[in-house]
């Protein structure tokens, strides 16, 4: 089997792993790669949309970004805020609550709520209007070097998507110096598989059903042709 095919990603860490993963996690914030909308202030809180609400018509409308932002994303940062007040935890950065609770079952709910509120930010941030297309030559050749061609790489994106059972994020990473196309459950994300997201796409229902009712397979083909910011994915890169 092709282990870039939709690597499905484990969901849970060894201690060795774990303490990979929060120095990983240092890196990326000391980097700067994490981008400023993640980072806290007093609490958490929802950061703009990068583009209008209807920016993305006609493959994701403006009813499906209002819903799938306004109440869902919105959903998680406030019940995260709930959470975390009067915790250690509040006013951190995202990327610290996550990597502070990702093994730990009694702070599952905390884990869960960051995480999503994460991978949305994430998320709203790999799209662009007219997007799509072919990524930028440094990023193309990468993808050209990990997947053997672009094509192949699209071909591995959407088998990803078709085959993740239930709710899920695809992502393009970065993996020891290799592109990879991993999935995940629910809500979890690379970053605690020390591995550097590049890319999100969310295939949670809530993020498509409006417009594609079960046509998972159709939304993810129209997003990658039409609304992928591959600047954003490329700025990650290095």
């Amino acid at each position: 089997m092709n282990p870039n095919s939709g690597t499905r990603v484990h969901s849970r860490l060894s201690r060795r792993d774990f303490l990979t993963l929060s120095s990983r996690a240092g890196l990326l914030l000391a980097t700067g790669v994490l981008f400023s909308c993640q980072r806290a202030g007093p609490s958490n809180s929802l950061p703009s949309l990068p583009y209008e609400e209807d920016a993305l018509e006609p493959v994701i409308s403006s009813a499906t970004v209002r819903v799938h932002y306004g109440k869902h994303h919105k959903g998680y940062v406030d019940r995260l805020n709930n959470l975390v007040a009067k915790t250690r935890f509040a006013g951190q950065p995202l990327e610290k609550i996550i990597t502070a609770t990702a093994d730990r079952s009694e702070k599952r709910s905390i884990f869960n709520n960051a995480a999503q509120a994460w991978n949305h930010n994430f998320y709203w941030q790999s799209l662009k209007s007219q997007g799509g297309g072919e990524p930028p030559k440094a990023l193309k050749q990468r993808i050209e070097a990990s997947f053997g061609s672009f094509r192949i790489f699209k071909k591995e994106l959407l088998n990803a998507a078709i085959t993740q059972f239930g709710s899920g994020w695809i992502w393009l990473v970065l993996d020891g110096g290799k592109l990879k196309v991993v999935k995940t459950s629910n809500a979890d994300l690379p970053l605690t598989h020390g591995m550097k997201p590049l890319l999100a796409i969310d295939v949670w229902e809530h993020a498509y059903y409006l417009d594609y009712q079960n046509r998972r397979a159709d939304y993810v083909n129209a997003v990658v042709d039409k609304l992928v910011n591959w600047e954003f994915a490329q700025q990650h890169l290095s």
